[in-house]
């Protein structure tokens, strides 16, 4: 079992960001540890930002000069094993995760679901890329989806809870 420590870093002022929020945040991120049998003591760095922060973050290390929604750097390099699973011996900063706060707003609306779910997907999203997840061909992203998928139904943020 991993013990997590969740650091939140609120950098933008757009949308306000509530206890409630936080606490959807970290049941997130305990959640997909957990259910990938991840163990040790890890911290996870989310950040909160606006289009504009994420677009710097997406122009300097992915050359795409746009807003994106979600962007994960992880701190070391994993590799995923179907049926394995992660340890880690020492408490360890598995990564960093930022988040579009404006674009999931937007996200939100146009998939016709609540900000709250959209929320838990992206950071859901963002931990199972610094787990060594990927979406770049077609079994990678019927995994990865299956994985999101049965993290968010853990804690009932399905695509059809609004």
């Amino acid at each position: 079992m991993a013990n997590v420590n969740v650091v939140i870093n609120n950098l933008q002022d757009k949308i306000d960001v509530t206890q409630k929020l936080e606490e959807l945040i970290n049941k997130a991120v305990n959640t997909a540890i957990s259910v990938e049998k991840v163990s040790g003591d890890l911290e996870v760095s989310i950040a909160l930002v606006d289009d504009e922060y994420i677009q710097k973050l997406n122009r300097q290390y992915r050359s795409l000069d746009e807003p994106t929604d979600v962007l994960s750097f992880a701190m070391r390099e994993t590799v995923f094993e179907e049926g394995g699973s992660f340890e880690f011996q020492e408490e360890e900063l598995l990564g960093d995760v930022v988040i579009s706060l404006e674009r999931a707003k937007e996200q939100a609306v146009e998939y016709g679901h609540s900000f709250e779910r959209e929320v838990g997907f992206l950071v859901v999203h963002g931990i199972l890329h610094l787990l060594g997840y990927d979406h770049e061909v077609g079994e990678e992203k019927v995994v990865m989806r299956q994985r999101e998928e049965e993290i968010l139904k853990a804690i009932d943020l399905t695509r059809g809870i609004n």
